[in-house]
């Protein structure tokens, strides 16, 4: 292996061109079929939402043949467009993992630019959980480098992702490593992903700058291979990243003691299908809830106490009205009053009809979400919040909680990564078809071939006339038109 140059992108380029699976630890390995599972089953239950309804009719008129498999419809399409549908598909409800650090993450965002490249590659299971590995690695390796965080300074994450997915797909493609430099030269340099995204009145968008973000570095690792060049100082160097961005950056986090211990395995699931900084306030309110048998007619306040952050991003104004899927999940307020109302924050509080439920915008106004500068004083190492609920005869209940359910510290356990998965992939596929890929992600390194386990994942129960077409029979009626 050539000695890295000084730019922080060749030192990452370097290793990630040399990591093999041999390398990983037996964790590593094991939490990467864990994320894929999860992965799986949220692309699963995003194949039947509205905003991937949408991009795939766009999908259908612009994307190519070729090697790479679109989850739930199985049509065959060339990798750029895979990686996106995929990706959306994984990204849409809010519910695959998540690392905050400086900046927050969901680096299972990156997971289809593995799927896809290693498709193209013709490559085998032990490959796919290189790159799985290898995403997470780098991205929350990103999310611990800045202070403060991108996020914080109106940016947001999906910027870090294209500095990583072209890592991820050059890998998977077996790129040398100044091909990989140069791929994330190409991605990173035209990706910087503005914070109004996740500010404000939330539109689809809000989930869709991530998987475009994981497109432009499959796109990028294309090009690479065929010789374009990207700059190698975008990191570090004149007018790249931070120079850009400015103070302060910790960029030695990003490259010291690679390969002695894996960040995946540092990495949290969601068990509610919502904004990362809710979990801890509706475990809270859940735990309170149903340990008290309260009802929301007795109910007089609800307090949460939290981070500044947590205040500014998910209980302003519009989050006080959410009148669509993407401002709800991402309202604290509504989170907290779903929670009192139906005991369970699932993706079923998220169809339009619950949005709008009576009963639940009722409690809206119970909601007081105050920032605790005590417990800013203790983030990230913790993600505490203080629940306080008030009743109507004047009884105050109190909960606090340092962490949520799927932190890595309370994981969810496999049984219930298996439990979320069936849920999600309920009308898809079939419990047959559901065995058959959770055996398959679980014995992974065995695969002879990622496209075997891509294959998998046709939906089986019914066709969706829109969607299940993507890219493939109404291009294929538009070609017999003309």
């Amino acid at each position: 292996m050539p000695v890295a140059k000084e730019t922080v992108t060749a030192k990452m380029s370097c290793w990630a061109a040399g990591l093999e699976y041999k390398h990983l630890s037996q964790d590593a390995v094991y939490q990467a079929k864990r994320f894929l599972l999860d992965s799986v089953g949220c692309a699963l239950g995003g194949n039947q939402q509205h905003d991937v309804k949408i991009a795939f009719e766009v999908l259908d008129e612009i994307a190519g043949r070729g090697p790479a498999t679109v989850i739930g419809t199985g049509n065959k399409i060339d990798v750029v467009s895979a990686s996106l549908a995929n990706a959306l598909m994984i990204r849409c409800m809010d519910y695959n993992d998540i690392y905050w650090k400086q900046d927050p993450s969901h680096p299972s965002d990156i997971f289809p630019a593995a799927l896809a490249c290693c498709e193209r590659a013709k490559s085998d299971g032990k490959e796919l959980i290189v790159g799985l590995v290898l995403g997470h690695e780098f991205e929350m390796r990103f999310c611990e480098a800045a202070f403060p965080g991108i996020r914080e300074r109106g940016w947001h994450h999906a910027t870090l992702t294209a500095f990583v997915s072209p890592i991820v797909a050059g890998r998977a493609l077996r790129l040398d490593w100044e091909q990989i430099q140069h791929a994330i030269g190409i991605s990173a340099s035209r990706h910087a992903t503005l914070g109004a995204a996740t500010a404000g009145k939330l539109t689809m968008m809000k989930n869709t700058v991530d998987p475009m973000a994981t497109q432009s570095g499959v796109l990028a690792a294309l090009m690479a291979e065929k010789g374009y060049t990207g700059p190698e100082h975008v990191v570090d160097g004149k007018e790249g990243l931070t120079h850009c961005f400015g103070p302060d950056w910790k960029l030695d986090l990003l490259t010291d003691a690679l390969g002695e211990s894996w960040r995946i395995t540092q990495c949290g699931m969601k068990a509610f299908p919502t904004e990362a900084l809710t979990h801890t306030p509706i475990s809270a309110t859940l735990d309170l809830v149903k340990q008290n048998d309260l009802k929301p007619d007795q109910v007089q306040e609800v307090q949460i106490r939290c981070l500044a952050r947590a205040g500014e991003i998910l209980s302003e104004r519009s989050k006080y009205d959410p009148r669509s899927k993407e401002t709800a999940d991402h309202s604290l307020p509504y989170v907290i009053a779903a929670a009192l109302v139906d005991r369970q924050v699932t993706p079923a509080q998220f169809t339009m009809e619950k949005i709008m439920d009576p009963a639940i915008r009722a409690q809206l106004k119970k909601i007081e979400v105050v920032a605790d500068p005590e417990i800013e004083k203790v983030f990230p190492a913790l993600q505490r919040v203080i629940v306080n609920i008030t009743t109507k005869d004047g009884r105050t209940f109190t909960q606090q909680l340092d962490y949520p359910k799927g932190d890595p510290r309370n994981p969810l356990t496999d049984t219930e990564i298996e439990e979320k998965f069936a849920a999600l992939a309920e009308g898809v596929l079939s419990k047959s078809a559901q065995q058959k890929v959770k055996d398959a992600i679980w014995n992974l390194e065995k695969i002879g071939a990622v496209s075997k386990l891509m294959g998998m994942m046709k939906a089986d129960v019914r066709k969706k006339p829109a969607q299940c077409s993507a890219t493939g029979e109404k291009k294929k009626a538009a070609n017999k038109r003309r």
